[in-house]
């Protein structure tokens, strides 16, 4: 089996795995069949959070620009190539953390924390007991006999925030952030993925203190009652042996899962010794949403912004949905600076407007796991979100026109 059909199987079994989709299409897009890749990269953007979508954009302006294809080889429809090459263009990460810059700087001036974090009050407070507090003072915990190690999981909606929130844990720490996406993982022969997560593990250990972030749990330890396939059930296994190895008050080393799909990592994760601690990401509260807006305003021409009223008009709005607003405003400014020749500012009217025509994309996510919480939540695994689902009630999570 090559390495098409590994990748294939796994986006077909799990199919709202929108990495597993993305590794599809790279792997197409390298042996020249763009139609096979266009279609990975569409159902990859469907599933995918907004530091993922990015680098699928990336992928799909490449596609558009490659070399005309022979008579036997169709090339992707010119519609979509177009699309593709004006927002790989324009595209503009939110919050993106790139991993390999991540990983080899260490200047002062890089270091993110909490203080960079707007709001989010109970995820960080969350995160200072389990991970921070062993971290920087073990002798108390050690005193208490309270056992430290193991690690947490983040989950929510895509888009807010989660792999922020890891770095600015890792700022905490003062620990070197290690980010791992599974694509730094799978291989199509035999062992050699066990043997890359070994070497990462191995090399988190090496350079510690370190935070270990394991991106895309969902597709890295995906629920193996539902897998057929038995190379990612060795993974899995290889996964949780690394994880049962890590003991905090020695090694100097912390371990930080993400997932926009908690239902799907398999349940062995969760137990005690391993991410025997899920704190829910939940959209940015109007604190968060009013920083966010102003960070993300700070550099672009703008006159009499009313930030409180922006943070109160956007509730259920992700961190990437609130750059999509401001993205569609300033279109509409440049659009009209185009057709008149006259520069202005953006405005608060331009911002009322794009918040007008956009909605929160949280919601679907929002349907979904409300229905996980009324018929799955054994254990209380749930409780944060059925917590947050509580104040959301009059709105039976569904979008209203504006």
């Amino acid at each position: 089996m090559n390495k098409i059909d590994v990748v294939k199987q796994m986006a077909e079994s799990n199919p709202e795995n929108g990495s597993a989709w993305y590794l599809l299409g790279l792997e197409y897009a390298q042996i020249g069949q763009n139609n096979e890749a266009l279609q990975a990269f569409t159902q990859a953007l469907r599933f995918s959070d907004q530091a993922l979508q990015q680098q699928i954009i990336v992928e799909l302006g490449k596609l558009a620009a490659a070399p005309s294809p022979t008579p036997s080889q169709p090339s992707i429809p010119q519609e979509a190539a177009e699309e593709a090459s004006v927002a790989a263009h324009d595209a503009k990460p939110f919050q993106v953390i790139s991993g390999g810059q991540a990983g080899r700087r260490d200047k002062e001036k890089d270091r993110v924390t909490f203080e960079d974090v707007g709001g989010l009050h109970d995820v960080k407070n969350a995160i200072h007991m389990k991970i921070i507090k062993p971290f920087v003072s073990p002798g108390l915990f050690e005193r208490f006999k309270k056992k430290v190690g193991g690690g947490i999981l983040l989950y929510g909606p895509p888009g807010c925030g989660k792999t922020f929130i890891a770095k600015a844990t890792a700022g905490e720490c003062r620990a070197r952030f290690v980010p791992v996406h599974i694509a730094d993982i799978l291989d199509p022969y035999i062992g050699v993925s066990e043997q890359n997560l070994r070497e990462l593990f191995s090399s988190a250990r090496a350079n510690k203190p370190s935070v270990l972030f394991l991106d895309e749990m969902d597709a890295l330890g995906y629920n193996r009652g539902r897998s057929s396939s038995n190379s990612m059930r060795t993974l899995i296994d290889t996964l949780l042996t690394e994880i049962e190895g890590i003991d905090t008050s020695t090694d100097k080393m912390l371990i930080i899962g993400a997932t926009n799909m908690p239902w799907d990592v398999d349940p062995a994760f969760k137990r005690p010794g391993r991410f025997d601690k899920m704190i829910f990401v939940s959209p940015p509260d109007e604190e968060a949403r009013k920083t966010i807006f102003q960070i993300k305003l700070a550099e672009r021409p703008v006159v009499e912004i009313d930030y409180d009223w922006l943070a109160k008009e956007t509730d259920l709005y992700s961190g990437a949905d609130i750059e999509n607003v401001i993205e569609t405003a300033t279109e509409m400014v440049i659009a009209e600076i185009m057709k008149t020749g006259v520069e202005r500012p953006i405005q608060m009217n331009d911002l009322k407007q794009a918040i007008a025509s956009t909605h929160p994309s949280t919601i679907e996510w929002l349907r979904t796991v409300k229905n996980y919480v009324k018929y799955a939540n054994q254990g209380g695994l749930y409780n944060d979100v059925e917590a947050f689902l509580s104040r959301y009630k009059h709105l039976t999570i569904t979008t209203t026109n504006r």
